[in-house]
This record gives structure tokens, sequence and C-alpha cells, in this order.
């Protein structure tokens, strides 16, 4: 499988797109890397990456995977969402500058209803987090988040 450009799926768009570029995909794991880079988006004034933007690197990491995989099988790309992280763990309070961050997923779970689990970690120099994060991907997002909506207001 070619690895193609984040921005061709991931959907997010323009500063949200946190990941730099897809290294290695197969079938259950994906590596993507970021660099921290002064003036990024969630890049601090001391130009480090604070360690919670771990989470939402994770996520996108599996948001990207999932783009692969759709794209690899001539389906559009679905938007998902974050259902939770356990135990995320990081041994910094912030990446440092500059650093280049590798993020890995691996599949644990996944169901035809779009819910999956995967272990994550995020190694750098002097830096290492990991997390088992909850996602779902329902087949109609639109749909959903319009459910999810009109449920809000009642």
């Amino acid at each position: 499988m070619t690895l193609p450009p984040i921005a061709e799926v991931l959907p997010h768009t323009g500063d949200m797109i946190l990941l730099d570029r897809v290294i290695e995909l197969a079938a259950e794991r994906i590596v993507c890397t970021r660099t921290v880079r002064a003036g990024n988006t969630f890049v601090e004034s001391d130009g480090t990456l604070p360690a919670w933007v771990g989470i939402e690197l994770m996520a996108q990491t599996i948001a990207t995977w999932a783009g692969c995989h759709a794209r690899a099988a001539g389906e559009p790309i679905r938007l998902g969402f974050l259902l939770g992280a356990r135990q995320y763990q990081c041994d910094v309070d912030a990446f440092s500058a500059d650093s280049e961050l590798r993020i890995e997923a691996v599949r644990h779970f996944h169901d035809e209803d779009g819910m999956g689990v995967f272990a994550c970690r995020i190694d750098a120099t002097g830096g290492h987090a990991e997390a088992r994060l909850t996602v779902f991907s329902p087949p109609d997002a639109a749909t959903f988040a319009a459910y999810d909506a009109q449920e809000s207001r009642s």
C-alpha cells in the first residue's frame, strides 16, 4: 500500500492537521511522525509541545489509519470520534522543541459498527507516552451528529 499524504486521508484541515507524514502502514498498525516546530498549533512560546497534546496526536494517527484503509478499499473517509483514553502516561511535561515524535497505533479491537480500541505510543528523544484509545466511526456520521444534537436539546 502506498503511503499517502496525511491531508488526503485525515478528515481535518489546515492547522488542525497535527501529523507530518505516515512512515509505516499495515493491516493492524500505523506509524506517523510529527516534528515539534515553533509557531505550530499548540506549540508553546518556548518551542515545546505540551504532553497533553499527545492524546490528539494518537487520535489523529488512528484516524489516518482508518483513512488509509478506507481509501485503499475505495470507500469514503469517515469522521470519527474519540470516546476515551485509558491510562495516558507520559514521562515528560512537554516534548522538546525541534524533536521528532514517532506516533504508533496498533488496533486491538474493531467491529462493523465502527467501535475500535487502539494501543498507542509516542517515542521521542527524551520523552515517551502511552495510552489505549477508544474510538467510534459511525457509518453515517452526519446522521449520528444530527441525532446527538437533537437529543441534547430535549
